[in-house]
C-alpha cells in the first residue's frame, strides 16, 4: 500500500556529502516515477545544489544549513513557504529533521534510529552483532520508499543531468586545454574533502600519470577540489608527465560533471568525484582505504576498488594516528593494472 499516495508535494532533505547526494538520485527518480504530478523539492546544502539543479526530477531547490539554531529557525521559514505536505530525511541527524518539523511538515518519513527514533514515522535499520548493518547506500535511501510502498526500480542507478550551458563550457575550458575530441582523456582526483586519511600520496599520483603517459596515448587531468592546491601542486612538482592542472580554473560541482563525462576513465580516491563518473557510465579506478565497502558496494561493473586488507581497516578517522599503510601498500604499478584491465587502451 502506497502510505503517500495523497501527497501533493514532496520534500528531500538530501544527504550533506556530494556522493552520498549522488547516490540518492534513484530516490528522485522513484519519486518522479511514481508521483509523475507532484511537487518535489530538494532541501540541499547550498553547495551540493549546483549537482541537481538541472534534473528532471526536482522542481525548486531549497539551499539549507543547520549549524546554528538561527540556521534552523531560517530553513524551518523556507521550508514552511515551500507548501510540502509530505517529508523524506535522508540524512540521520536530528539536525535534518528539526527544521522540517518546525517548518509545518506533518508528514514525515526517515530511518527510525539514534535520537530520532520516536520522532517520525519510517523503517528501522537492518541490524546485526556489530549494530547497524553497512549496506550500499543507494539501496539504503531507497528502502525508504520500499517502506512507504512505492514502486522502486529494479536495478537502481545513480544518474546526473548537464544542461546545455554547462556543456558548452566544459567544451570551452577542454578546448583551451588543447584536448581534441578523439583524444583519450584520463582524469585524476587526488583529492578527498573527508580528510587525508582517504588520500593516496601525491607521489603515487604523480608516479601513476608517468606511466599512464608512458603506456597510452592520452591526455591526463588534474583535478583539483577547493582546498586542495597544495596535493596538485606536490604532484606537479614530483612528476615528469604532462599533466592539465585544473586547479586554476576552479571548476565547481557543476562543471565538474561534464568534465568527468569526457574522461575515458577516471583514477580517484574513495570521494564524491567517484559517483559522478558512475552516473555517467564511465569506469572508474577508486583507490580505498579506511572506509567500508559495503557503503558503495553497488554498480560495479565498470569500477576496480583497490584496497588492502588490513587490522586497522577500516577506521573511517578522517587522518590516519598509524603509518597510512592502508594507501600506501598500493602502488601505482597496481593502479596502472587496474586502468588497463578497464579500457581499450591506445598503445603508442
Amino acid at each position: 500500500m502506497n502510505l503517500i499516495a495523497d501527497t501533493q508535494h514532496i520534500l528531500v532533505r538530501c544527504p550533506n556529502w556530494v556522493g552520498d547526494l549522488i547516490m540518492a538520485t534513484p530516490v528522485f527518480e522513484c519519486l518522479r516515477a511514481n508521483f509523475p504530478h507532484a511537487r518535489i523539492t530538494a532541501l540541499t546544502r547550498a553547495y551540493n545544489a549546483k549537482i541537481i539543479e538541472d534534473t528532471p526530477w526536482v522542481d525548486e531547490i531549497i539551499p539549507c544549513t543547520d549549524k546554528t539554531f538561527t540556521d534552523i529557525f531560517n530553513t524551518a521559514k523556507a521550508v514552511r513557504e515551500s507548501g510540502a505536505d509530505t517529508a523524506l530525511l535522508l540524512p540521520n541527524s536530528v539536525r535534518a529533521y528539526l527544521p522540517v518539523r518546525l517548518g509545518g511538515i506533518k508528514n514525515i518519513y526517515g530511518y527510525r534510529r539514534g535520537e530520532r527514533k520516536y520522532l517520525h514515522r519510517g523503517p528501522l535499520p537492518v541490524l546485526d552483532a556489530q549494530g547497524i548493518q553497512p549496506m550500499p547506500m543507494v539501496n539504503y535511501y531507497l528502502e525508504l520508499c520500499t517502506w512507504l510502498g512505492l514502486e522502486v526500480p529494479e536495478k537502481p542507478k545513480p544518474s546526473l543531468s548537464v544542461d546545455a550551458e554547462l556543456s558548452r563550457q566544459a567544451e570551452e575550458l577542454l578546448q583551451q586545454y588543447g584536448i581534441e575530441t578523439e583524444d583519450q582523456v584520463i582524469g585524476l582526483n587526488p583529492g578527498a574533502k573527508f580528510g587525508s586519511s582517504k588520500c593516496w600520496p601525491a607521489e603515487y599520483f604523480a608516479r601513476l600519470a608517468e606511466l599512464l603517459e608512458s603506456q597510452l596515448d592520452c591526455r591526463i587531468l588534474l583535478f583539483v577540489g577547493p582546498g586542495e592546491d597544495p596535493i596538485a601542486n606536490e604532484i606537479m612538482a614530483m612528476t615528469s608527465a604532462s599533466l592539465v592542472n585544473t586547479a586554476p580554473d576552479r571548476i565547481d560541482l557543476a562543471l565538474l560533471k561534464p568534465m568527468i563525462r569526457r574522461c575515458d576513465l577516471l583514477v580517484t580516491n574513495d570521494t564524491g568525484p567517484r559517483h559522478y563518473a558512475v552516473a555517467f557510465d564511465r569506469p572508474v579506478v577508486v583507490i580505498m582505504g579506511p572506509t567500508d565497502p559495503r557503503y558503495t558496494n553497488s554498480n560495479l561493473e565498470q569500477t576496480v576498488v583497490l584496497r588492502k586488507e588490513l587490522h586497522c581497516a577500516p577506521c573511517h578517522k578522517k587522518e590516519c594516528v598509524q603509518q597510512h599503510e592502508c594507501m600506501r601498500d598500493i602502488s601505482a604499478e597496481e593502479v596502472l593494472a587496474a586502468v588497463l584491465s578497464l579500457l581499450s587502451p591506445r598503445v603508442k
